[in-house]
């Protein structure tokens, strides 16, 4: 945009009148200008206000002629083309909008903008504080800045998608599917982009994408063996064409960006079924996006593969058997519940067993087992598809999540009339379920007689076969992880700076770490009685019951990992809850 540089100048004392200047510039008339000079001299008003009350002239006359008095340029129209529109980089749009400001050239020392109000001093220490540069003013209406607005301010974005590719390349691997929604190679870049970003997320095993728009930039990590990984940052501008386009893909509300949303993207990736379960949630800067990754392999892991052994996997297997019973499965979000659920259902699963199963969503799909997906639009709830599961005679039945004491009672009531029930729930460790049951509403009586046992689990990282290290423990991890003394067998190590095979990381893959809460004659009467679940562990350990912690601890000295792994994912939490 180009603005005689000798007419952009700081404010100066006027040297005319401004009555003669409007004469000279608008339409007012030589007589009105007299006119509204004695009625000055009358009331003492403005000149400005005494002549748009008499509707001689507009407020825009008066900033025209104002701009001129101070020799500052006045744009009737602006010519948007031959502003660059990479100099809205640094001003949000809404910022722009509400000053009514907008960009239009800089050089090395200054920095010239279009207002609406020449006077508006705060917005020209604003940019002379961000650009460090001068501030140069023009002025133009306020209709005029605004339309210039949309107009720049759309080619910017369009700019920002199409250099989504060329900043992509730099960061990213772009060797991904072309299936991904049918989506080709000549589709636009804003798809390959977010192709390529759910082609690596599946490449290196990674459990979630997280994009979280912050003030300047969006920030892409992945959820890689449970540990947050910066994978790369882009213009906070990116995030709306990204966003949206996501939202296509799980067929949302591409408009509604003030509420939550949830969504499900079913795809294709190099000939591997993949399903995303998409979360957003509108936050400060934009909307915070959270995508759960799920390659569907069709082959489900059996409890050995996820870690189990020894006289824990035997106590499994004697549960997998009973006829009637509740067990759960408890631990954080993405601790592996759902999965540990599976492999007890594929060991049970055989043609003598009727086998439903109600989840949200279904993550697994096991030929032989009959499963409901919950759907909230229709009112089919965990609790109504569980009265319908009961009246279909199954054998076992598998609830996803019990989060509600209706769910809670539906299943405890499924099993005390002859039903094997699994299910999860959420609690630290396993002797705080039978109150976290409580506190939900259910009777402890119900509890006591229903209940066969909870297993309370983590998943922590397995250090890389590759390249892990000998390592000798010292006394002070020893005493950290409340160990007396190092067993003969013991064969500890610990993480390299990592290899090829496990990207650096020094970690490949994760295992299951996990106490199993038998609800045996002597437990049952302190749940009747409401006991803490200090009073429940107790009682467990003298019956031999191996915590979280010991069991974490077994898998150091058999070198599949490490101390500090341990102490980040089972000691700190220990800790914490204490």
């Amino acid at each position: 945009m180009e603005v005689p540089e000798d007419k952009l100048m700081r404010l100066e004392k006027p040297k005319e009148k401004i009555g003669q200047l409007l004469v000279r510039h608008t339409g007012l008339e030589q007589d009105q200008l007299e006119e509204a000079l004695s009625i000055q001299e009358e009331t003492g008003m403005l000149l400005g206000e005494i002549l748009l009350q008499k509707d001689y002239i507009t407020p825009q006359d008066i900033t025209k002629v104002i701009c001129y008095q101070l020799e500052i340029p006045y744009l009737d129209e602006i010519n948007v083309d031959d502003i660059n529109p990479d100099l809205t980089a640094d001003i949000p749009i809404n910022y722009a909008k509400q000053k009514e400001l907008l960009p239009l050239l800089q050089t090395d020392d200054e920095f010239t903008i279009v207002l609406s109000d020449p006077f508006k001093s705060d917005i020209i220490s604003d940019l002379r504080e961000i650009f460090q540069k001068d501030i140069l003013i023009a002025v133009a209406p306020s209709k005029v800045i605004e339309d210039a607005i949309n107009k720049v301010y759309e080619r910017a974005n369009k700019n920002i998608v199409d250099s989504l590719e060329d900043e992509f390349e730099e960061n990213l691997d772009l060797e991904g599917p072309i299936d991904i929604l049918d989506a080709g190679a000549d589709e636009a870049p804003v798809i390959r982009f977010v192709n390529s970003i759910i082609f690596r997320a599946v490449k290196e095993r990674s459990s979630d994408i997280h994009i979280e728009p912050y003030e300047k930039e969006t920030v892409y990590r992945f959820r890689i063996n449970g540990i947050m990984t910066e994978i790369l940052r882009q213009p906070l501008k990116t995030q709306a064409a990204v966003s949206s386009r996501l939202k296509v893909m799980a067929k949302l509300d591409i408009a509604e960006k003030r509420l939550p949303q949830d969504g499900r993207i079913k795809i294709k990736m190099a000939g591997k079924d993949v399903d995303i379960r998409l979360s957003t949630v509108p936050i400060q800067n934009g909307e915070r996006i959270v995508m759960r990754v799920l390659e569907k392999t069709g082959k489900i892991m059996d409890l050995e593969g996820l870690g189990f052994r020894g006289s824990l996997l035997e106590e499994l297997d004697a549960l997998s058997k009973r006829k009637h019973g509740v067990v759960y499965v408890t631990g954080p979000t993405g601790s592996g519940k759902t999965t540990t659920l599976f492999a007890l259902l594929d060991r049970i699963n055989s043609p003598d067993k009727m086998i439903i199963t109600v989840e949200d969503p279904v993550e697994y799909e096991i030929s032989g087992i009959s499963q409901i997906q919950v759907n909230s639009k229709i009112d089919l709830t965990f609790p109504r598809a569980l009265r319908a599961i009961v009246r279909q005679d199954p054998d076992v039945i598998m609830v996803g999540e019990t989060r509600d004491k209706e769910t809670a009672m539906m299943a405890i009531e499924a099993s005390l009339t002859g039903h094997f029930v699994l299910s999860t729930l959420h609690t630290n460790d396993a002797a705080s379920a039978p109150n976290r049951l409580i506190d939900m509403g259910v009777q402890p009586f119900l509890i006591a007689s229903s209940l066969a046992a909870i297993l309370a689990q983590r998943l922590i990282q397995t250090l890389c076969d590759e390249c892990k290290e000998p390592y000798e423990m010292t006394a002070s991890e020893l005493e950290i992880l409340q160990v007396e003394e190092l067993p003969e067998w013991a064969d500890t190590y610990r993480a390299s700076e990592g290899c090829a095979k496990c990207n650096f990381k020094g970690y490949m893959g994760r295992t299951t770490v996990c106490e199993l809460l038998m609800i045996t004659d002597e437990v049952k009467p302190l749940i009747l009685q409401k006991s803490d679940a200090g009073s429940v562990k107790r009682l467990a350990m003298k019956q031999g019951m191996v915590t979280l912690r010991q069991n974490a601890v077994e898998k150091i000295f058999r070198g599949l990992t490490s101390v500090d792994e341990v102490i980040r994912a089972i000691q700190e939490e220990e800790e914490d809850n204490s």
